[in-house]
């Protein structure tokens, strides 16, 4: 019996992956098939200007590397509240994505398939966060990675959001000044 334990345990992983799958897609269709001043309405507040230091410090490094301090990170992208409504929010940027393809099928296509990428980057690096959120002996190696996490997140959005924004400006400019406004 005890060698059916690994089997087990990996049935129950799979079994955890499928269910996870399915609940994505099926919350990827509900937002799809909400309408566009719907989606637009449910965009939570993310101060874009604070955020934007943090991404562009790491996606544009200078001379001084490290010149953001953690606790300084933390407060720029608005704590876990800031993460929380980045994380919501990614699924509506990739709804109205998704929206744009009405207009500009070819390169909403491809810029929704970019913006899915960073969508996936955003999560992997919030999920980081919450596991370096354990006590630190418990999880010694993500605790010390959370700035660059921190980092990954907000760069992530913030590619999102310029994709989304440069989508909405060549598609369609009557929705742009709206969706800019929210963004």
């Amino acid at each position: 019996m005890l060698h059916l334990l690994p089997y087990y345990g990996l049935s129950l992983t799979l079994i955890g992956f499928v269910a996870a799958a399915i609940y994505s897609q099926r919350k990827a269709i509900r937002l799809t098939a909400r309408g566009w001043d719907d989606l637009v309405a449910r965009i939570e507040r993310v101060e874009f200007a604070s955020l934007k230091v943090v991404a562009q410090d790491y996606l544009d490094p200078r001379d001084s590397q490290i010149k953001l301090e953690p606790r300084e990170l933390w407060k720029l992208v608005g704590g876990y509240e800031g993460l929380r409504r980045m994380r919501s929010n990614a699924d509506l940027m990739l709804a109205l994505a998704a929206h744009a393809q009405d207009w500009n099928f070819d390169e909403a296509t491809i810029v929704a398939e970019r913006m899915r990428l960073d969508a996936s980057r955003l999560r992997r690096a919030l999920l980081r966060i919450e596991l370096g959120s354990l006590p630190y002996f418990v999880l010694r190696r993500f605790w010390l990675r959370i700035p660059i996490q921190v980092q990954e997140a907000a760069a992530a959005y913030y590619l999102m959001r310029q994709r989304l924004l440069s989508l909405y400006a060549t598609s369609h400019s009557g929705r742009y000044p709206r969706l800019a406004e929210v963004l």
